[in-house]
């Protein structure tokens, strides 16, 4: 299937999954007993939505490892917070340290599994999640450059198109890069697509989306395997 960069205005008009929707369904792609980064936006939300049953030590940049869902209202420690600031629990054996040694834990590959947000995706699996050229307020690089060159596996969670209706998986990406062929998986409000040798592997669509209508949405070729199941929550 071949992508046209259909713009938003002429795509079907269907519902698409919510951002909450996107990290339950990316929680489905991590192992039991990994340690996983989160990185910032739909990405830290995945802890509230892991499946039952499982075990997984979320590692944070700003020094802890053994994180767990976001604090509820009531049970706010501000002295217990992400990478974001924002207040969350911990899991039975959670540790603290120095930030410097949470980083040098990216640094030395030790992560199993990192989610990151995504500005674009390219077919390769490169990856641009830091600034977009003109934008107002675009922050650093930060650590995002070591998440995607450290991590085991790569995850990309984002919306499937820009506001204006742009793609952001695209054949190359136009924006500053964040890492190069590092990404594995893209879970979007459309699809979830692997990245492979021989291109983008379109593995599943939102309920009432065909794999037609993803790939017009899509500046990069799909690849279908069959058929296509619908986004699966469980």
């Amino acid at each position: 299937m071949r992508g046209s960069g259909i713009q938003e205005k002429t795509a079907p008009n269907k519902p698409r999954l919510t951002r909450e929707q996107i990290a339950q369904r990316a929680a489905l792609e991590l192992p039991d007993g990994a340690y996983v980064n989160l990185g910032w936006g739909i990405p830290n939300l995945i802890a509230d939505y892991l499946p039952k049953g499982i075990t997984v030590y979320f590692h944070s940049e700003n020094g802890i490892l053994g994180m767990g869902r976001r604090a509820k209202s009531g049970e706010e420690d501000y002295d217990l917070v992400d990478a974001m600031k924002v207040p969350v629990t911990l899991i039975p054996g959670a540790s603290f340290f120095h930030q410097a040694d949470a980083h040098l834990m990216t640094r030395g590959g030790h992560l199993d599994v990192a989610v990151l947000g995504g500005f674009q995706v390219s077919e390769k699996g490169d990856l641009a999640n830091w600034k977009i050229p003109g934008a107002k307020g675009s922050g650093g690089i930060g650590g995002a450059m070591d998440i995607a060159a450290g991590a085991k596996k790569l995850i990309v969670c984002m919306e499937h198109t820009t506001k204006d209706g742009a793609p952001k998986i695209v054949k190359q990406c136009t924006y500053p890069l964040t890492g190069l062929a590092c990404v594995d998986t893209i879970v979007t409000d459309l699809a979830v697509i692997d990245v492979r040798p021989e291109g983008l592997v379109l593995r599943e669509v939102a309920p009432r989306w065909t794999p037609e209508e993803v790939q017009k949405l899509t500046g990069a070729p799909l690849i279908a395997k069959g058929r296509v199941p619908e986004i699966r929550f469980d």
